[in-house]
């Protein structure tokens, strides 16, 4: 199975609950295996706390494959200890944002930090109202910080800003380092609705096999933002939805 296929969840969808070990079990419930922590799961600045939270996830037979979205500023003091959580947790991938009035300073400075930890950077596109979240943008920073820093795409919100996901990763090729497959409807006042990955503006498919014509290898994952209380059932609706396509591209 490719990465592509090697998919598991954004811990953001179990935001409304805060104990390791049921969100763990939450992504047991819906049929994976891997996660990525963001920060309502995790204290990143406090190591002391590390130890328990990783152990949670080990012990559920959950993976930690990536950490974020982390918003770098060039506070190397604060932020290398995000790369030392990572690392600890035994995880190659971090989703990025970085800020208009620090990127030029925080990009280079990031990279290195990249490189002496052997970790990519993803930068995750989150939307036409944020910076980073359109292409002549993510190109930029993307040249500005070299092979280590490349694209998380988040799908929904590529569309959101008038991206077409599947032409993005036929421009990025190998760098896109991860993938958050989520999906969006929207209102004709240009509000989004989460929806199950597949039934909204995403063309699925087209990104599958856009995918692997460029072998990628990065993290994959699934997140859908609505449900808060209950995210379980549209969860396991979005895996079973991108195991169908496993099946019909086998």
């Amino acid at each position: 199975m490719t990465t592509t296929f090697d998919f598991g969840v954004q811990s953001y969808c179990f935001r409304h609950f805060n104990d390791s070990r049921e969100v763990a079990q939450k992504v047991k419930d819906i049929g994976l295996s891997s996660i990525e922590l963001c920060a309502v799961h995790v204290d990143f600045n406090a190591p002391e706390t590390w130890d328990d939270v990783i152990a949670a996830y080990t012990e559920a037979g959950v993976d930690i494959v990536s950490i974020g979205v982390q918003t770098f500023t060039g506070n190397i003091a604060k932020e290398k200890q995000w790369f030392d959580f990572a690392k600890q947790a035994g995880c190659k991938h971090i989703s990025a944002h970085f800020q208009v009035g620090t990127f030029n300073a925080a990009v280079p400075a990031v990279a290195a930090l990249a490189e002496s930890y052997d970790i990519r950077l993803g930068i995750h596109c989150h939307g036409g109202y944020m910076f980073g979240g359109d292409l002549p943008t993510l190109r930029h920073l993307m040249e500005l910080g070299g092979e280590r820093i490349g694209l998380m795409l988040d799908t929904a919100w590529c569309i959101q800003a008038r991206g077409n996901p599947v032409q993005w990763v036929k421009e990025f090729g190998s760098r896109v380092h991860g993938v958050h497959y989520k999906d969006f409807t929207f209102n004709p006042n240009g509000e989004w609705n989460d929806v199950i990955v597949g039934e909204g503006a995403l063309d699925l498919p087209g990104l599958v096999d856009a995918l692997q014509e460029v072998s990628f290898n990065g993290v994959a994952l699934l997140e859908y933002e609505g449900d808060v209380e209950n995210p379980v059932p549209a969860l396991t609706k979005c895996v079973a939805r991108m195991r169908e396509l496993v099946t019909a591209t086998a």
